[in-house]
C-alpha cells in the first residue's frame, strides 16, 4: 500500500504532464485530440482507479501462492532473467484477461470504462476500471507458479506493464516501421479502441502484439478506415463512477425484469452487449447507428467554468497526493481515517463530473464532500498533519471548502435556469 502511493507520487505528474503535452502539441499542430471536459473525466476516473489500488480495497483470490508452494517444479536464481520471464507471462495473462472482458458480458463492465472516451488520447488511458473488486484470473499466471516466480517479484512487475500500456494512446505518433512487428503500436491500439465493424474486439495484446498474431485476433490500421473512438451504447455522462456501473445496472435490470428464467441467469455470461429479446424491445437503449456521423457527447461550457473544474481538479490532486505521501501517518492517526480520505476523493470526483454534466444533484454532492472535509478538520483540528509543514492549513482548507461550495451552487443555479431556457426555446 505504501509503497504503490510512494510510485503513484512520480508516476502521477509524469502522467499529467505527457497529458498536458499532448493539448499543447495538438493545438499547435493544429490537431487538438484532447477536449477538455473529456481530459478532466479521464483524469478523475484515473484518481478513482488508483485511490482504490492503493487503499487495497480490492480482494485477491489466494490462488497465487497455493499454486506456488504445491506446483513450483524449479526456482531461477538469475533475477534478470526472472524479471523478464515474469513480464512476459504477465503480459500473456494480461492478453487473456482483455480478451475475456471484451467477449463475456459481465467481464465488459470490468473494462467498459477504458474504451468510454469518444476521444482517442494519453488521458484516456487513465480510464481505468474501479469496478474489479476481485482478481478472478491468477490462475493463468499458472506458468509463473510452475516456474517459482516469488509473488514480490509478480508485484514489482504488473504495475511496470501496466505504465508501459500509457505512451500509445496517442494519434499523432504514426506507424513505427519494424516495431510494429513487435510491439504494441499507437496504430495497433487507435484500430483496439475503434467500434468500426473492422476493428471491433482486435488487438488486445498490452506490451507484445505477437499475442494477437497467434491467436488470430490482429487487424492492421487502413487508410481508408478512420477509426471512430467510444463504444457503441454511449455513456452520456463525464462521471467516471457513473460509467464503470452502468453495463452492470443494465445486466442487472435485464435479470430482474425479463420473463425468461434462462436469461435470467445466463445473461452474464453471454457475448458483451447481450441483452433478453423481451427487454431489448421493451427497454431499447441507444446505440450509434451511423459511425461516421454521430453526435459526441458534450456539455453546454464557459471559459469560466473550465477555469473552475481545474481549480477542482488541481485540489483533488493535491488532497490525493497528500494521502499517497503520508499513507503510514495517516494510518497512525485512526486505522478508518484512511478509508474516509478515500471515500472524501470519491466524492471529490463524483460532484466535479456531476457539475461538468450539469446535474442539479451536483450541489448535493459538494455539500458532503464539504461536510465531510470540514469534520476532518474540526475533528483533528488540523489536516492530517499537515500544520507541520503549513501552520494555518486548517484555515486555509476550511476557507477553500466554503468558497468550492458556495461557487458549485452558483453554477448548478445557472446551470439550471440556462437549461429551463433552452427546454422553453
Amino acid at each position: 500500500m505504501e509503497t504503490y502511493g510512494k510510485i503513484l507520487l512520480i508516476a502521477m505528474p509524469a502522467f499529467l504532464a505527457l497529458v498536458l503535452f499532448e493539448k499543447w502539441w495538438g493545438w499547435k499542430k493544429g490537431f487538438d485530440t484532447v477536449r477538455n471536459m473529456d481530459m478532466i473525466s479521464s483524469l478523475g476516473s484515473g484518481v478513482t482507479n488508483v485511490t482504490k489500488d492503493v487503499l487495497g480495497l480490492a480482494f485477491s483470490i489466494s490462488i497465487y501462492p497455493f499454486m506456488l508452494n504445491n506446483m513450483a517444479l524449479t526456482h531461477i536464481d538469475n533475477k534478470l532473467i526472472v524479471y523478464v520471464i515474469t513480464f512476459i507471462i504477465i503480459d500473456f495473462n494480461g492478453y487473456w484477461v482483455h480478451r475475456w472482458s471484451h467477449k463475456v458480458n459481465l467481464f465488459w463492465n470490468l473494462h467498459v470504462i477504458h474504451h468510454s472516451s469518444e476521444e482517442f488520447n494519453l488521458a484516456c488511458a487513465l480510464r481505468q476500471s474501479i469496478s474489479s473488486f476481485f482478481n478472478l484470473f491468477t490462475i493463468l499466471l499458472l506458468p509463473a507458479a510452475l516456474l517459482g516466480i516469488p509473488w514480490d517479484v509478480i508485484a514489482i512487475v504488473a504495475p511496470l506493464q501496466l505504465f508501459a500500456q500509457f505512451w500509445y494512446h496517442t494519434r499523432h505518433i504514426k506507424k513505427m516501421g519494424f516495431l510494429e512487428k513487435i510491439i504494441v503500436t499507437p496504430s495497433h491500439h487507435r484500430v483496439h479502441h475503434a467500434v468500426n465493424p473492422e476493428y471491433m474486439d482486435k488487438n488486445l495484446s498490452q506490451i507484445f502484439i505477437v499475442w494477437d498474431k497467434l491467436f488470430g485476433t490482429f487487424v492492421e490500421e487502413k487508410a481508408d478506415v478512420p477509426p471512430v473512438y467510444g463504444i457503441t451504447r454511449p455513456a452520456k455522462t463525464w462521471n467516471p463512477i457513473k460509467i464503470n456501473f452502468q453495463h452492470l445496472w443494465l445486466m442487472i435490470k435485464d435479470a430482474w425484469r425479463t420473463h425468461s428464467w434462462k436469461d435470467k441467469f445466463t445473461l452474464w455470461f453471454k457475448s458483451t452487449g447481450y441483452r433478453p429479446a423481451d427487454m431489448a424491445e421493451k427497454y431499447p437503449v441507444k446505440k450509434i447507428e451511423d459511425l461516421y456521423h454521430f453526435e459526441k457527447f458534450d456539455t453546454k461550457t464557459t471559459p469560466l467554468f473550465n477555469a473552475w473544474a481545474w481549480v477542482q481538479l488541481v485540489m483533488i490532486l493535491l488532497f490525493i497526493s497528500y494521502l499517497f505521501g503520508n499513507i503510514a501517518y495517516i494510518n497512525s492517526l485512526d486505522q478508518y481515517y484512511i478509508y474516509w480520505y478515500g471515500a472524501f476523493v470519491f466524492i471529490s470526483v463524483y460532484a466535479l463530473t456531476d457539475l461538468m454534466d450539469r446535474n442539479r444533484y451536483a450541489i448535493v454532492w459538494e455539500a458532503l464532500r464539504c461536510g465531510l472535509g470540514l469534520w476532518f478538520i474540526y475533528e483533528q483540528q488540523d489536516w492530517f498533519g499537515a500544520s507541520q509543514w503549513v501552520a494555518s492549513v486548517k484555515y486555509v482548507l476550511g476557507a477553500y471548502f466554503v468558497l468550492s461550495l458556495i461557487v458549485t451552487g452558483w453554477f448548478a443555479i445557472r446551470h439550471r435556469k440556462e437549461d429551463m431556457i433552452l427546454n422553453y426555446s
